[in-house]
């Protein structure tokens, strides 16, 4: 473990990157008011941008915490996924919430998002809002459209930083549609106030299997899956 420690709930351990990767990460988070991480799943870009979010609203430098994922995987969309709204995006941002009750507890999570402080909703919520003080996560961007990525950045406020992470060769859109990641990623990549953060198979910090089944599968062509 590298020791830039982020402190989240005195109640949980302090987060610990575990590799340099990572420890640059961190650093960029902490430098930039807006940062891509990009990489294959198990590297640790969900987990760490959630303990940074965390950090920074517990020191008071940012009032609220917003997680976004856009609702499309698979093929699928919420129009036609049966059950109630709430019931239709859950699947979709259960591993936001999972990451936050493992750094803050259940109790502290859900009081948190009962009075608003914590939001966790679909990408395509964020349209018209303008977000102040918030510490903004948008999670699995390589679903994202151009359009969608665009007015997702547009959203950031005063006093506002934003976290994207995802991994260009998971995408769930159809042929015909670029990702947003991608699109971003070549449209920024000059702009010196963004960092960029590129992991990969050798950042994976999961089981010691995943980084050769990820290997294996690359190496196949197919993809498909939860990134983090």
């Amino acid at each position: 473990m590298l020791k830039e420690r982020i402190d989240v709930s005195p109640k949980k351990r302090e987060v610990l990157p575990r590799s340099r990767r990572q420890l640059d990460y961190v650093r960029a988070i902490r430098a930039n008011d807006v940062v891509f991480g990009v990489g294959p799943a198990g590297t640790g870009k969900t987990y760490l941008a959630m303990a940074m979010a965390v950090s920074e609203f517990l020191k008071g430098n940012v009032t609220r915490i917003i997680l976004t994922r856009p609702a499309r995987e698979s093929g699928e969309n919420l129009g036609f996924l049966p059950g109630s709204l709430e019931e239709k995006i859950m699947p979709y941002l259960r591993p936001l919430y999972d990451a936050l009750y493992d750094m803050m507890g259940n109790d502290e999570v859900a009081g948190l998002i009962e009075r608003g402080v914590i939001e966790v909703a679909p990408l395509a919520f964020m349209r018209g809002r303008t977000l102040n003080n918030a510490f903004i996560i948008l999670d699995e961007a390589q679903n994202t459209t151009a359009e969608q990525m665009l007015m997702f950045l547009t959203r950031m406020g005063f006093n506002s930083r934003c976290v994207i992470t995802g991994d260009p060769t998971q995408s769930d859109l159809s042929g015909r549609e670029r990702s947003g990641l991608l699109h971003a990623i070549e449209t920024l990549r000059s702009v010196e106030e963004i960092g960029f953060i590129f992991f990969d198979t050798r950042d994976v910090v999961r089981h010691a299997l995943l980084e050769k089944i990820i290997l294996a599968y690359n190496g196949t062509g197919e993809g498909g899956g939860e990134n983090e």
